[in-house]
């Protein structure tokens, strides 16, 4: 914390130094607001568009489309002298002023305005506009999942299959071009929830709380260093509609159902939206065998287990915005997000070993049962402070979070023969506080400067109450019982500068420093041996993006970035974990973070209504955190111990390409493909546990086609496919889907109903997994029920989507030189604090 104080001095010295030397000051900015009248019928025209004029001037500065109720704002207008120019099908266009603002008072209501109707009057007009599917910018990709038409009715994971560059497995797990590493962001804020169990997390999420998501595979330094693949940055809906507004959607199926609820109110200057949503799946049993064959000096033994598994989940997640404007140059904005999910195992397992040695052999039958209750409540708190300055862009953010998350997993093992039943009460609590600000100052055009600190306080405990089975029932059993405490305190720093340069030209430069100190306090009645650990590193993170506009369309980009992967609390507890007896667990606290520097060369290109983009990189990843299994004995059993260790080194050489072409105007067609190879080098103490040696080549494929008829009509056609994802000792599984959706637009456009089906030609899918080590070999095969079909439906209410007409460039659209997208339509993407 002392170090963060220390940040926030030097900023607020700064400006405050600006400020008496007499750069700084506040500039205003207000609004213009009015209603538009039928001359005639004194009935409000709505979705009539209302440009913004300077007096004189030719070009829209700015401008808005009216609500049904007739009613018009436009935002962000600075002290001046303006008209408004109103254009409506079959009204011949009028111009109202001159209209004058001042920075006493920047808010003009016109009040209501009389339109007259032409010769000619359309009886009903529809103004509608689109963004792209998907958008290129240059520090981003950013995923438009608001348009996407099979993401209706399924959840964040589902979504996320289809965003280029990323892919999902079989356990819900996230990696960008191949690697799991990954930071992800709910509307640029993190949470105590993903931090917990993403892979759940993302399973709660419903899909239609999602507006984009964003993947940024080169981050610049303003963003935390941690995850070495990249950031994705999940942002939800809100609405900036005049008055109440909002939806409702959701859907039914044969494997879940989720339904999701959106309000907004804007008034003046304060503006609140709410959302609510639910998850829930019907019970879905899966099918697993199991082999291992384990050899040693004292004989083989070979097991083999075959069982299945039911599994029902649910889960709602939801949140609630506020935001004021106190005047022109102070606003603050609040997030309260609350999130609860919960899943429960039922799995029942044969099991059968046989072991040989040179004096006899004997064989092992027996049956277990577990039931598993797995549990999180959360919640996360922000506050954000907004004061703009006089220079135009010169702004500093104030941010405050606090993350709440509560984790409790029981479970119950009985068994017929051999082990002893056992009981596993654990319970956790996960508490993230952070405070952060943020400077920005155009200097001129040629350069922005950006500056901020951070500071991140985690506190995190968990208790394991073991209980054993005696006689006839479970006594708690101190001994095999633990406690962990864990601590860890990041304080960060960073500047990044970006230069507009002649020719088209753009460089985005920056570093970050961070300084990390971790403490952990295992303890454990009957593991005397355990002590308290702690370790203090720091870490430099530079970052360069070099982007050349070669005409209006093509786009060339250069980048370098530096990140890390921090070993999380659960791979630096020394404690062993039993809760599967014959596959033990047990953390190591003197893991290093990985760390990884990675180059791309990025050609975009945009033509019409057509995108191609296409990648090369290389990573080279050091002090690679890898799980390395060694067999050990259980009772007269076999079984595995796990643990962590910076084992390897990687390099990695990439290709990137995905596209969206229109061969003709109702068809898109959509491919994102990624091919990336697996090279590992063991550090000499840990060759001996390396079996994959040699390189792989290891690929994501995505690809679709979308037919949008006039009728409202829209048709999708959705394949995924991943090849089996490699490690040390083995690999993962392939992986695979088909899914086709139907929508069709109702009510006026404002409402819709669908139908989708994922994996329509066989109900479960199967997946092979295969382990080597010196000592034991195991491969198993689990089959999970994909089939799915459900109808879909949303609503929305208070007023349709619309596009403004062409406005002067903010502030944000600045750095993003070379922004190219699919299908047309404008509008920016929302990007919270990192």
């Amino acid at each position: 914390m002392k170090r963060f104080y220390i940040l926030f001095a030097i900023i607020f010295s700064f400006i405050t130094a600006k400020a008496q030397f007499g750069v700084g000051g506040s500039t205003i900015v207000g609004k213009i607001s009015g209603t538009l009248i039928d001359s005639v019928t004194k009935q409000p025209l709505d979705y009539a568009s209302v440009g913004l004029y300077r007096v004189g001037g030719k070009s829209p500065l700015s401008g808005s489309i009216t609500d049904p109720k007739g009613n018009f704002k436009i935002d962000n207008v600075h002290p001046g002298n303006y008209n408004l120019v109103i254009t409506f099908i079959g009204y011949p266009n009028k111009t109202v002023g001159p209209i004058v603002t001042t920075n006493a008072k920047p808010d003009k209501n016109v009040g209501s305005i009389s339109v007259s109707p032409g010769a000619k009057t359309l009886k009903e007009v529809n103004i509608t506009g689109q963004k792209a599917l998907i958008e290129n910018h240059i520090d981003k990709i950013v995923y438009n999942a608001e348009k996407d038409l099979t993401a209706q009715g399924g959840s964040a994971s589902d979504v996320l299959q289809k965003v280029p560059m990323v892919s999902v497995d079989l356990q819900g797990n996230v990696a960008i071009r191949g690697d799991q590493n990954v930071k992800v962001l709910i509307n640029g804020k993190p949470s105590g929830a993903t931090a917990a169990s993403l892979s759940d997390v993302l399973k709660t999420i419903p899909a239609d709380q999602i507006k984009t998501i964003e993947v940024i595979t080169s981050p610049s330094a303003k963003y935390d260093a941690e995850g070495s693949a990249g950031i994705i940055n999940i942002i939800t809906k809100a609405s900036n509609i005049s008055g109440i507004s909002g939806s409702v959607s959701g859907g039914f199926g044969t494997r879940q159902n989720n339904g999701n609820l959106n309000l907004s109110y804007n008034k003046n200057r304060f503006s609140l939206s709410i959302n609510a949503g639910g998850n829930l799946t019907w019970p879905q049993t899966s099918l697993s065998t199991f082999n291992q064959q384990f050899t040693g000096p004292t004989g083989t033994t070979t097991q083999s287990s075959d069982g299945t598994s039911i599994v029902k989940r649910y889960a709602t997640i939801s949140s609630a915005t506020a935001s004021y404007s106190f005047n022109a140059y102070n606003d603050i904005t609040s997030t309260f997000r609350f999130n609860r999910f919960q899943f429960t195992t039922n799995a029942t397992n044969n099991f059968n070993s046989s072991t040989v040695t040179p004096d006899t052999s004997y064989q092992t039958q027996y049956t277990s049962n577990s039931l598993n209750h797995n549990s999180l409540t959360g919640f996360d708190w922000s506050l954000d402070y907004t004061h703009k300055f006089k220079k135009d862009g010169e702004n500093i953010v104030l941010s405050g979070e606090w993350t709440h998350a509560g984790v409790n997993t029981d479970f119950t093992d009985y068994f017929t023969a051999e082990l002893p039943n056992n009981q596993d009460f654990i319970n956790g609590t996960n508490n993230e506080y952070t405070l952060q600000a943020d400077y920005t100052l155009p200097v001129n055009k040629l350069l922005k400067v950006e500056a901020g600190g951070k500071e991140v306080i985690r506190r995190l405990y968990a208790n394991s109450a073991v209980s054993e089975y005696t006689g006839s029932q479970f006594v708690y059993a101190p001994d095999s019982s633990s406690t962990y405490g864990y601590n860890q305190d990041v304080t960060a720093a960073y500047t990044v500068l970006t230069f507009t340069l002649p020719k088209s030209w753009s460089i985005l430069a920056g570093g970050r420093f961070e300084n990390t100190y971790i403490q952990g306090n295992p303890s454990s009645a009957g593991e005397t041996d355990l002590m308290p650990f702690s370790s203090d590193y720091q870490i430099y993170i530079p970052s360069l993006t070099i982007q050349k506009q070669l005409t209006s369309t093509q786009t060339l980009k250069l980048s370098y970035s530096k990140r890390i992967t921090r070993p999380s609390y659960q791979l630096l507890d020394p404690y062993v974990i039993k809760t599967n007896i014959l596959g033990q667990t047990e953390g190591n606290p003197q893991l290093s973070p990985e760390v990884s520097q990675t180059i791309e060369l990025n050609y975009n290109t945009f033509i019409k209504s057509s995108l191609v983009n296409a990648s090369i990189y290389y990573r080279h990843i050091t002090g690679v955190i890898e799980s390395i299994a060694q067999p050990i004995r259980v009772d007269s059993l076999a079984g595995t111990l796990t643990e962590s260790h910076n084992a390897d080194e990687n390099n990695s050489f990439g290709f990137n390409f995905f596209t969206s072409v229109n061969p003709i105007k109702i068809l898109t067609l959509r491919t994102n493909i990624n091919v990336y190879t697996y090279d590992p080098t063991p550090y000499a103490a840990y060759a001996a546990d390396f079996t994959n040696t040699s390189i792989k080549v290891q690929y994501n494929i995505f690809g679709a086609a979308s037919l949008n008829f006039n009728s409202g009509l829209i048709m999708e056609l959705f394949a995924v496919e991943n090849s089996p994802r490699y490690t040390l000792q083995g690999s993962s599984p392939s992986f695979s889907i088909l899914g086709f959706g139907i929508r069709k637009q109702i009510l006026k456009k404002k409402g819709s109903i669908g139908l989708n089906t994922i994996e329509p030609f066989s109900k479960y899918k199967y997946f092979d997994s295969y382990t080597s080590s010196p000592g034991f070999v195991q491969s198993s095969t689990f089959a999970f029920p994909f089939r799915s079909v459900g109808i879909t439906f949303s609503y929305s209410f208070g007023k349709l989507t619309f596009s403004n007409p062409t406005q002067k460039k903010s502030d944000t659209d600045e750095e993003k030189q070379g922004d190219q997208g699919v299908g047309g339509g404008a509008g920016g993407t929302g990007s919270g604090n990192r």
